[in-house]
Parts: C-alpha cells; structure tokens; sequence
C-alpha cells in the first residue's frame, strides 16, 4: 500500500520504508510474544518475567540518542542502519541465554534487541521528511500501517518456533527468535540498497532552496528560519519542543500512550499462561493486538489531516481507558473480554501514535526534527519501561486487574494534556500549519 503522491522521490521512500517496516515487524513480534516466558523459566518468578519487555523498550530508548545525532550528522538511512544492526546482535544473546540459562544476558540481549524498535519508530518520521503538509498525518500512518503484515505474522511464529527450535538443537522458546534473525537481515539490506536519496538529507535541501528563492525576492524571515547549522542532539530536541506547545503535546501524547500500552500488553502472555492458555492462543491475541495497533493506521491518518491530531489524540486516550476498563473484568487465559481489550489497546494506541507523531512533525523545521524525534522516542522508551517494569511487580503481588486499573489512569493523563496544552478554537489548524 501505498500513498497517491505526485512525488516520485516519495512514492519510493514510501515503499522502501514500508517494505523495512514489514520485515522489522516480523523481526520484533516473532519475539515479543514469548520474551515474557523465556524471562520467568530463567528466573522461575512472574516478579522478573516483565523486565525482559522492559529491557527491549528502555534499549529502544538509550540507543534512540545515537541514532539522532547520526540522523541529524548524515541522514535517516545510517541511522535506521544502527537500529537494526544492534537488534540483530541482541537477538543472538537471547538465543544465546535461553541456552545457557543466563539472565543477565537475557537482559543485555533484549537492550539491544530495542534497536529494532527505535529503526521501526523512527521509519514514520522517515516517511513525513518529504511529505505534503495536508497530507503528513496519511504518509507517516501508511509506514506505520506497513508494519501490520510482519507484526500479525510475527507472534503466529511461534508454533513453527518450536518444531525449528528442536531441529536447531535450541530451547523451545528461542525459536522465535531465529525468525528475527532472518527478518532483520533482510531489513538492513533493503535500506542499504532501495533508501536512496535520504528522505531527511533531500527535504533540508528543498527547505533551503525555498528559503534562497525568498531571500532573492527580498521577503523577511524570522531568525530561526534561516539557522542552518541547527545541533541535532537530544538536548536541542528538547529545547525545540519545549518552545512549541503542539510538539510538547505530540512529546506526551507519544509517551503516555506507549507507555499504557507496553505496561499491559507486556504481562499479558503472563496473564494467560497463568489461566493455562497455550502458546497457540497466546499467540492469536497478541496477533489481533497488533491488527488493532497498526491495521487501522491508514484511517488514523486521514482523520487526523482533516480533523486534526488534538482530537485524534483525545479520542485515543477514550480507547486506550476502554482498553483499561475491559482489562479488569478479563479472567486469566485466554477469553473474549481479554481479546476485546488488547484490540482495543492497540487501536487506542494507533491514535496516540499517530496524532503525536503528527503534532510533533508538524510543529518543526527539518533541522529541528532529528533531535527532537529522537528525544520523542528516548521518553517513549523511559515512560514505557518503567510501566513494563512496575507492571511485572503489580502482578505479582496484587493482579493483572490492578495493573488494568493503573493503564486506565496513565491514559486519562493524555486527555488532561491536550486540554492544558491547546486552545479549543485553534485545536485543527494550529499543529498543521508550518511546511
């Protein structure tokens, strides 16, 4: 799928970046379902079975600070590199610890293995470098909604995961795992070969020739306009988001919802394990979890380029705390209310996703996107491990009801946001505005 563009350039990043998304998709959620259980046979304690979820998003987190000084330096394509690079080596030290039984390694192994999801975060901004401003909000969602085919994929590898497992002379659990093996490689190699031109270094070059051709007509510029050796770090990220109200709106409508998100859905397999769900059915949710995250992008996307990303945000919040609601009245195992509740998740955070993304885009120049998109992932990442990390302790010593509880109110916070942080009667056009 993808977007109708007059762009040519476009049409093929879009292609490209889609295509990337696929295979990372498959990459992270072949894993993802059974992270979880490979962490609790290790330790032997539901207490520490989160950490291993945990660890993969605050890896996705450190390593997004790298990757945007190198983006903001040389462009999106090294960048997305590093990230799958770094995933590729983690998943060889999780095969590697449920072999010999190594925690720690786990851990080091799924903080690396994050790199995967910075790459897969940091496509969609990829993909509005050069979009449209009417139509940012639909091309960044088409890359996100690329992602829906690897991820479904992903966690129904599980089942072949074993028998491959047994014939690799691999525990069970790890066989998963190979898939991502195979799935980022291919990923790495599409970007080396298809990401040509860099998406991010060409839209700073038609930003620049634009600005030339209004200085030659005499037309005044505001200052920070015409910075063009704007730093590209975290830090300046934060600067530029803090100065624009809907990027600081975009900065916590993104990290609020990934981390109600990852909190719940982390200890989920947990949750029907408990309940004697097998790995099959375990699989199935988690799948139609990640239908609700990505299938529906495309439509996320066109709403919010017509009714703008505040609303969009407000009305992921509303879903995410149905997601909630749902969540405490599901028994452990596998049941109908639990499936309702994780699509309803994923839809909620598909909403979130885009709407901030969009926000956050929207409100900056070229120069000032790398920094702050990577500041925008390092908060998603910190937001959402500490929810994975306090998600695995709630369970454990009180229920997955309670942790529902928790989510809820992390969700609500984003609507308390966009009512703090926006003016009521500028909530369409304020974000959309700047080319």
């Amino acid at each position: 799928m993808t977007a109708p563009t007059s762009d040519p350039i476009q049409r093929r990043t879009l292609g490209t970046l889609a295509t990337t998304q696929v295979l990372g998709g498959i990459g992270l959620a072949a894993g993802i379902a059974v992270g979880s259980l490979i962490a609790e046979d290790i330790t032997g304690s539901p207490t520490y079975a989160g950490l291993g979820g945990t660890f993969q998003v605050l890896g996705s987190a450190l390593i997004a600070i790298p990757i945007a000084r190198i983006m903001a330096a040389r462009g999106r394509r090294p960048g997305l590199l590093l990230g799958y690079a770094l995933a590729l080596a983690g998943a060889v030290a999780i095969i590697t610890s449920a072999i010999v039984e190594n925690f720690p390694l786990l851990l080091l192994g799924s903080l690396f293995f994050g790199g995967a999801t910075t790459s897969n975060s940091q496509s969609r901004f990829a993909a509005a470098d050069l979009a449209a401003p009417e139509h940012r909000g639909r091309d960044l969602s088409i890359v996100v909604w690329a992602t829906t085919i690897g991820s479904v994929l992903g966690p129904n590898l599980v089942g072949p995961g074993q028998p491959l497992a047994r014939a690799l002379g691999l525990p069970e659990l790890s066989g998963p795992f190979v898939f991502s093996l195979i799935a980022l490689t291919l990923a790495i190699v599409v970007l080396i070969v298809r990401l040509r031109p860099d998406p991010l270094i060409l839209s700073r070059e038609r930003e620049a020739a634009a600005l030339g051709a209004a200085a030659a007509r005499g037309e005044w510029l505001p200052a920070d306009e015409v910075d063009a050796d704007h730093p590209g770090g975290i830090r300046q990220g934060l600067t530029d988001v803090a100065a624009h109200r809907p990027a600081l709106l975009g900065l916590i409508t993104l990290a609020l919802g990934h981390a109600t998100m990852v909190s719940m859905m982390v200890m989920t397999p947990l949750h029907m394990r408990h309940g004697h769900a097998d790995l099959t059915l375990i699989g199935l949710v988690i799948s139609l979890h990640i239908v609700g995250m990505y299938a529906l992008s495309p439509v996320v996307g066109i709403a919010v380029d017509r009714v703008g990303p505040v609303r969009i945000a407000q009305l992921g919040s509303l879903i995410l705390i149905s997601a909630a609601v749902t969540g405490i009245f599901s028994g452990d195992g596998f049941s109908l209310t639990l499936t309702i509740a994780l699509i309803l998740l994923g839809l909620g955070w598909s909403c979130t996703l885009v709407s901030g993304s969009t926000l956050l885009t929207a409100a900056l120049r070229p120069a000032q996107r790398p920094g702050a998109q990577g500041a925008s992932d390092l908060f998603m990442g910190l937001a959402a491990g500490g929810g994975g990390a306090l998600a695995g302790v709630v369970v454990a010593q009180a229920s997955y009801a309670w942790l529902a509880g928790g989510v809820g109110v992390l969700a609500a916070a984003i609507l308390v946001a966009t009512v703090v942080l926006t003016d009521s009667s500028q909530t369409r056009h304020k974000a959309t505005q700047h080319a």
